[in-house]
């Protein structure tokens, strides 16, 4: 087992804990500090324009048409088509488990009953201050006797299942799936009846003899679609591809500034292993010339395709302001049908709930 001092966490290394509380069964009260146990490596991929804005996410609704600011949305349960009964905030934090700082262990159980079909996300518990003895005690029991702990914490306003394990010393959590979260084998359709044939499970046996292994070298399971979106981007990167940077800040009237390299800052979010970049003066001699051309092609097609866009909005606006003059003191003589697509092309709203008489005002009132 470690020592006392091994299971403290330097601050200055450590992420942030997620949660503090203490573990608490019958009269004992362990003190803990709960981590993620793993991490993502995936490369964050963000949805832009052709013109590379970044875009935003709203709530659209296709009855009014318009995006809906966030007082105006609340939750509804459907029970039927477009039937829905409403939860309000207030009722949702009136049912809302009781805010706690304990973790409160049920039973102990024999941790091989637990299937893997209930684990969801795991966590590392360390010992709070003052708890490294009491941390370690619990530990090598649950570890020896084999023994899961199966217990319930509140954590950011919802409650979680969690089985307690040890393993080398170590406290882990590892949040559960409720029962009826688990589909049965009969419910996707497993269903095998009678034993298979002796010959063909001998030859299975000799097949998965073939590639059977001592130990599993973790290091083989690599994520080789991130490996290679990250050698995707790099390469882009440094040959100019498709790299767009904002507009190049005006020199100072003071002398140079210094100069940045985006390849450089991109490389280092991509790696954050990486080295420490190398001085401003080193890295511009060594930017390929081919590069800057690249990003100079790049903005020039763009600024082209803006140009484009605009000439294009400007004709539709010219065709539609002429269309509407002309249609001007005919309103009247228009079906209902025809109104409502004159008002849904200028997004007059309510226009659903009008009639033929509240159209024409609308439109009339839309185009002064």
């Amino acid at each position: 087992m470690p020592d006392e001092e091994d299971l403290e966490i330097e601050e200055s290394a450590a992420p942030h804990a997620l949660w503090s509380g203490a573990i608490t069964f019958g009269l004992l009260s362990l003190p803990v500090d709960l981590f993620p146990a793993s991490r993502t490596h995936a490369l964050p991929l963000k949805l832009v324009d052709k013109e590379h804005h970044l875009l935003a996410r709203r709530y659209f609704c296709p009855a009014h048409e318009r995006f809906l600011p966030r007082d105006e949305i609340v939750r509804g349960y459907e029970i039927e088509k477009d039937e829905f009964v409403i939860v309000t905030d207030q009722e949702l934090e009136s049912i809302a488990p009781e805010k706690s700082r304990t973790i409160d262990l049920r039973k102990f159980v024999n941790a091989a009953e637990i299937g893997p079909l209930y684990f969801k996300r795991s966590y590392f518990l360390t010992p709070g201050q003052g708890g490294a003895r009491a941390y370690r005690l619990l530990a090598e029991t649950m570890e020896r006797s084999k023994r899961a702990g199966v217990a319930t914490f509140v954590m950011r306003g919802k409650e979680y299942l969690v089985a307690l394990l040890s393993e080398k010393g170590i406290l882990r959590a590892d949040t559960l799936r409720f029962e009826d979260e688990i589909r049965s084998v009969e419910e996707v359709g497993l269903s095998f009846a009678g034993s298979a044939p002796a010959s063909r499970v001998a030859e299975f046996r000799r097949a998965v003899g073939a590639l059977e292994a001592d130990d599993l070298d973790l290091r083989e399971l690599e994520d080789s679609y991130t490996e290679h979106l990250r050698e995707l981007i790099e390469r882009k990167l440094e040959r100019g591809i498709d790299v767009e940077q904002p507009p190049e800040p005006e020199e100072s009237e003071g002398g140079e500034g210094e100069i940045i390299d985006l390849m450089e800052v991109l490389k280092r979010r991509l790696r954050p292993e990486a080295a420490e970049p190398a001085p401003a003066a080193e890295r511009t001699s060594r930017r390929p010339s081919e590069r800057a051309a690249g990003k100079a092609s790049g903005r020039k097609r763009a600024g082209a395709k803006r140009a484009e866009r605009r000439g294009a909005e400007r004709a539709a606006e010219e065709r539609t302001s002429a269309q509407e003059a002309g249609e001007s003191g005919a309103l009247e003589q228009l079906s209902r049908d025809d109104l409502y697509e004159k008002a849904k092309a200028l997004r007059v709203p309510g226009r659903s709930r009008m009639d033929k008489e509240q159209l024409i005002e609308a439109l009339r009132e839309a185009r002064r």
